[in-house]
């Protein structure tokens, strides 16, 4: 073998070497930003965080339904839906920095991640309950929680050992007009009435600013005036379409159960209009179904009857009222 072929096959083992140390590198820092630790999040002015924009169907994309108002090291979450935990991972928000939940209602797209995020911030030694604001039927909801996990729990507080209290929930049940202040931010409730359970809207003020989330469909003309002059109006958006399309679709499903489905979402054709009545400065879009594929469609489409802002937010993305 000539000196030649000796640098050739020297350089290639070289080269070989060199791209399994960057592999290994990359793979550590992908490692690191999966389950290393986060640092608390600090928010210089009064941000929306879409922590989660899906809704109560499967979609490995978007988790459950979970909005974040955050200013200063503040978080305060609206709903907590599926994959509590990883979409706050995603939103790089450390599992236990949020420690006021305020609920919109009762239906179980909205509290199927609180068991995560109870028991996956207590594992980050949260050593404060978590605070639980929520219609008439919340304190029922936790009850039964900690009763299904109250063995578990305190078999891993007493092994670990954790703070007895960071496993704890303090629940208030509120209703249409509640209002309480929490450094330097007005938290308001609206009741939504005519729905299958009770519902509410939460307004968030700071300053000039304010924010109007809520989470269901009934009772729009409630939620226009609640909602009146917001800077930001967080809403769902579904499309359910007609029996007939479905059925010509191929796909086999309950008629009377899609017109019931309609009735409990505000659909992408009226959504644009409560927007323009409630005055709404910006519009941003969650809880779609189905999930947006395309969102030049939807801005046409909500676009017709709303001449303001549209946004569409992907898990993790942050909004600027």
């Amino acid at each position: 073998m000539n000196l030649r072929l000796v640098l050739i096959f020297g350089l290639m083992a070289v080269i070989a070497m060199a791209w399994s140390a960057a592999f290994v590198i990359w793979r550590a820092a992908e490692l690191g930003a999966l389950v290393g630790p986060l640092e608390e999040r600090h928010y210089p002015t009064l941000t929306v965080v879409a922590v989660g924009t899906g809704s109560g169907y499967e979609n490995p994309e978007r988790l459950g339904p979970i909005t974040a108002l955050a200013w200063g090291n503040n978080i305060i979450l609206v709903d907590v839906g599926r994959g509590a935990a990883e979409a706050l991972r995603h939103a790089l928000i450390p599992v236990n920095q949020p420690q006021v939940i305020l609920l919109t209602n009762l239906l179980p797209l909205n509290t199927l991640g609180l068991d995560d995020l109870l028991f996956t911030g207590w594992l980050e030694d949260r050593d404060e309950p978590l605070r639980l604001l929520g219609p008439p039927g919340t304190l029922a909801l936790v009850e039964g929680l900690l009763a299904a996990y109250a063995q578990g729990a305190d078999a891993l507080g007493r092994a670990l050992p954790l703070s007895s209290l960071g496993s704890r929930i303090e629940v208030q049940e509120v209703d249409d007009g509640y209002t309480e202040e929490l450094d330097s931010v007005t938290i308001e409730a609206g009741s939504l009435p005519g729905g299958e359970l009770p519902a509410l809207a939460w307004r968030f003020e700071r300053g000039k600013r304010s924010v109007v989330v809520s989470g269901t469909g009934w009772a729009p003309d409630a939620l226009v005036e609640f909602a009146r002059d917001t800077d930001l109006l967080v809403h769902e958006a579904v499309f359910v379409p007609p029996p007939g399309d479905i059925e010509a679709a191929g796909v086999i499903a309950d008629p009377q159960r899609l017109i019931r489905e309609a009735e409990l979402h505000t659909s992408i054709e009226d959504v644009g209009a409560l927007a323009t009545r409630a005055g709404a400065k910006q519009l941003a879009l969650i809880r779609m179904r189905p999930p947006p594929f395309y969102n030049f469609q939807i801005n046409v489409i909500v676009g017709q009857t709303y001449d303001g802002p549209i946004f569409l937010p992907e898990d993790g993305d942050e909004l600027t009222p």
